[in-house]
């Protein structure tokens, strides 16, 4: 319980700072399925990719932004779910039948190598490495759970054979790591030297016990695979797994490179709308409050002169949606002035438009430009200050 101090009650720190990483949670979820889904859903009508998307977008981005801290958690939760999402419902929209073969390794490696991007001075060798892509795998998995719940992976209990899967997902860890240290191991501050040999040897088990299960025939259905037939599938699968990942990865990490210092800007942006929040809102209700009078003179004018605008509106609905068009001088639906009574009162409302536009921007420049000056100088102190 909280301690009564002048009569209010003091929310202890512990929770204070599980409730703020609720919200923080919750915030990046929400901004990372509303980015994602509307994708999927562009790319393929499966609920269940979907799912894979918005699963595994959700979870990798709200592990990264709870571990990023209150300031750059954020923006970093939402900046790489919703790359991870998009890449996983592209992939499990474009590839036939079961994805998680072909998905896992490429959206892990992808994850990981956004999280190298963002955190390159931090990751300095293997150890490093292989932390991030094991947290990375397990919250990969997490996000792939309610997709095979939904496809009823697991509906013969603890002994089905899907029980496996997620014991699979996070074995890819091992493979990740050492292909993203391979491709590191020359950055500035790299301290390791060459990879050790538990990493080699837990990264080459997976790819190993796959050719092993084809030539005896335990991952397919009658005889094992061997001679030449062995030879097309073992070139597939160690393709599969060498270069696609590291594709992936290096895709990853140069994005994230290249796109951190420029999103950057925006972080000031919020300085900027905190002065022109109150002039921005007096303009959106200014221009609808004009939109929504000639809504109401257009309609008056069709109701007292009928036919003064061909394809008439019959509502509110039509009055409003066509005022909303004549104001950006666009036409709608086929509705257009006919006589000259409607064709200069749409000429009066553009000049109305136009003019409250242009007048209030004068009004608001010339009322918060100094407070706009004041930003810009302390934004450029904390640049000349930086290293």
């Amino acid at each position: 319980m909280g301690r009564r101090i002048s009569g209010r009650v003091e929310v202890p720190g512990g929770k204070r700072e599980l409730v703020r990483r609720f919200w923080l949670g919750m915030g990046i979820a929400a901004v990372v399925a509303f980015v994602v889904v509307p994708f999927g859903y562009a790319i393929t009508g499966l609920h269940t990719d979907i799912l894979i998307g918005a699963g595994c977008g959700i979870a990798i981005g709200v592990g990264i932004g709870l571990r990023g801290g209150p300031q750059s958690g954020l923006w970093t939760g939402i900046l790489v779910g919703s790359i991870v999402g998009v890449a996983a419902a592209l992939l499990a929209g474009l590839v036939p039948g079961d994805p998680d073969g072909i998905l896992v390794p490429q959206v892990l490696a992808l994850a990981v190598g956004l999280i190298v991007g963002f955190r390159g001075p931090s990751i300095t060798g293997y150890r490093d490495l292989s932390r991030e892509s094991l947290i990375v795998s397990v919250l990969l998995a997490l996000g792939l759970l309610p997709a095979w719940i939904a496809q009823g992976r697991f509906s013969e209990g603890l002994l089905d054979d899907s029980t496996l899967l997620p014991a699979i997902t996070i074995a890819f860890f091992a493979w990740i790591a050492l292909t993203g240290g391979l491709l590191s191991h020359r950055r500035e501050g790299w301290v390791d030297t060459r990879p050790p040999a538990l990493l080699v040897g837990g990264a080459a088990l997976l790819p190993a016990l796959l050719v092993v299960g084809m030539a005896t025939g335990a991952l397919q259905e009658g005889r094992g695979l061997s001679g030449i037939d062995l030879v097309v599938p073992t070139v597939v699968i160690l393709g599969f797994f060498v270069a696609a990942p590291a594709i992936a990865f290096l895709f990853g990490r140069t994005v994230i490179t290249w796109l951190e210092p420029r999103l950057r800007v925006y972080g000031h942006l919020v300085d900027y709308l905190r002065v022109m929040w109150i002039p921005i809102g007096a303009f959106a209700v200014g221009y609808l409050t004009i939109i929504g009078l000639f809504a109401g003179f257009y309609g008056t004018l069709e109701r007292f002169l009928p036919g003064a605008f061909s394809n008439a509106g019959t509502g509110i609905t039509d009055w409003l949606s066509f005022s909303f068009f004549a104001a950006l001088g666009q036409d709608f639906a086929g509705m257009k002035p006919v006589s000259v009574s409607a064709k200069i009162l749409v000429g009066t409302h553009l000049i109305l438009s136009a003019g409250w536009a242009v007048v209030l921007f004068a009004a608001v420049m010339s009322s918060i430009g100094p407070k706009l000056d004041k930003i810009a100088q302390r934004l450029d102190g904390e640049g000349d200050d930086s290293p």
